[in-house]
């Protein structure tokens, strides 16, 4: 059983000061993906810790964006999405070729979607630009014939059943018809798995993120943006899939929750 879990960290530093470790530990992952690491390349191991095989695209604006993967188990190829002019040198994709013991390629990608902004075309052009560039490469990856997941903080929640008000953001970035378009995309033409739906098909949410504002996270008003989403055979393999939501709010170390799922391999 191969347990991957995926988290946007909020700084990677913060997080790691506030209870990442204590998670990890927790919760014991063979794969962990972080998004917005906003570390450098070489601080990211260390604050990992021991143990881990990590690879990281740092993004180019200091202080932004950054995505990584950290495996237990041996790493034998990544690429930074450097391919893509959407990808290159933006901290936003990398994907990690995981050595499982089967013969079977095994592809992990670490990614993080623009947030957009309804009230700016040149934003919502690059986001949707980005999702095209997505498509695209995922759809390169599962040609090659092995096993792919998608992880990460993608800004969108695809269904009214992710997010708590939805009537509320029919016009917001994160809920735009555009934006959802790529899902039912990926979803029902291309055969892509949202697994941790497909574990919970009928429940609203599990949300994984909620502002720091207000009473959000009391009142479980959230937003489910963070995925994993498998070529089908492998999400065939999902066995158990959940949100980790921190137990309160003084308790949490980022605004997102990470999303784990265990798969048999």
């Amino acid at each position: 059983m191969l347990r991957i879990a995926t988290v946007n960290v909020n700084g990677l530093r913060a997080a790691a000061r506030k209870g990442l470790h204590e998670w990890m530990a927790e919760c014991g992952p063979d794969i962990v993906t972080l998004q917005e690491v906003r570390a450098p390349d070489e601080m990211v191991a260390d604050l990992l810790g021991e143990g881990w095989n990590v690879v990281h695209a740092e993004a180019g604006e200091k202080g932004r964006a950054g995505v990584a993967v950290a495996s237990r188990l041996p790493i034998i190829d990544h690429r930074h999405g450097d391919h893509s002019r959407s990808f290159a040198g933006k901290g936003r994709w990398i994907e990690a070729d995981i050595r499982t013991g089967k013969r079977r390629r095994f592809t992990v990608i670490s990614a993080y979607a623009h947030t957009g902004d309804e009230t700016s075309p040149t934003k919502m052009r690059e986001k949707l630009d980005w999702f095209a560039a997505a498509t695209d490469r995922l759809g390169e990856l599962r040609d090659e014939g092995g096993h792919v997941l998608l992880t990460g903080d993608l800004n969108v929640a695809h269904r009214e059943a992710d997010l708590k008000n939805w009537k509320g953001n029919l016009t917001s970035a994160g809920f735009l018809p555009e934006e959802r378009a790529w899902f039912d995309r990926w979803f029902d033409e291309l055969g892509w798995v949202d697994v941790v739906r497909a574990a919970h098909p009928e429940q609203a949410g599990p949300y994984s993120w909620w502002s720091f504002r207000g009473k959000a996270f009391d009142n479980d008003a959230g937003w489910r943006i963070d995925y994993q989403i498998a070529s089908p055979d492998l999400a065939r393999r999902a066995r158990h899939a959940r949100v980790d939501r921190a137990p309160s709010y003084d308790t949490r170390w980022s605004d997102h929750a990470p999303v784990v799922v265990d798969y048999e391999l």
